[in-house]
């Protein structure tokens, strides 16, 4: 096997405020998760952020968790999470090119995710990128994540609110305004 080219790495950014992070996770390979996940949750700590850790069942869910946390919940930023390993067919490709697409559509709409969803041809590549104290491709889609954070408090453009906003007090159904009416 090939030695991994070494690469700059930016330093982690600093937070005035904590920030709250979600972990999605497939753990389909659940070993190799378990480290991808080891090495996302030491990176956000190392800035004094916390996270919460959800499982979906396959790479191709992950995205669709974090855009339902996007809209309805609190957190600052997203870790994407997984591993695909080429196998016989051509469901490799899809799993690895939607799931991409998906995770990068998500942060073009503004949530700040960091894509470790690791794409291999086979479970020894995906170990040596997966180990916290090896390539730690967990903690690098977590300190991706922690910089666009970063970005997004820098240019003022934080979520202000959580879940659904109403379009004013009373309920609206079928175009009938119900209960308090305000002029």
């Amino acid at each position: 096997m090939a030695q991994a080219e070494t690469h700059h790495v930016l330093p982690l950014p600093e937070f005035d405020r904590p920030v709250k992070l979600l972990i999605v996770v497939a753990p389909y390979y659940k070993d190799i998760a378990d480290e991808l996940v080891a090495g996302a949750k030491a990176e956000i700590e190392k800035v004094g952020g916390s996270w919460e850790l959800v499982e979906v069942p396959g790479a191709l869910e992950v995205p669709t968790a974090i855009r339902i946390a996007y809209r309805q919940s609190n957190f600052d930023g997203f870790v994407a999470l997984g591993c695909v390993i080429r196998g016989e067919t051509t469901h490799y490709d899809t799993v690895c090119n939607d799931s991409s697409r998906a995770i990068q559509l998500l942060g073009l709409e503004g949530a700040c995710i960091g894509n470790g969803i690791l794409t291999v041809e086979n479970r020894e590549q995906a170990v040596v990128r997966a180990e916290a104290a090896g390539q730690n491709k967990g903690g690098g889609a977590a300190a991706a994540a922690l910089h666009l954070i970063a970005l997004t408090r820098r240019f003022g453009n934080e979520k202000k609110d959580i879940g659904f906003k109403p379009l004013r007090e009373g309920i609206q159904i079928a175009g009938e305004a119900k209960g308090p009416t305000t002029a």
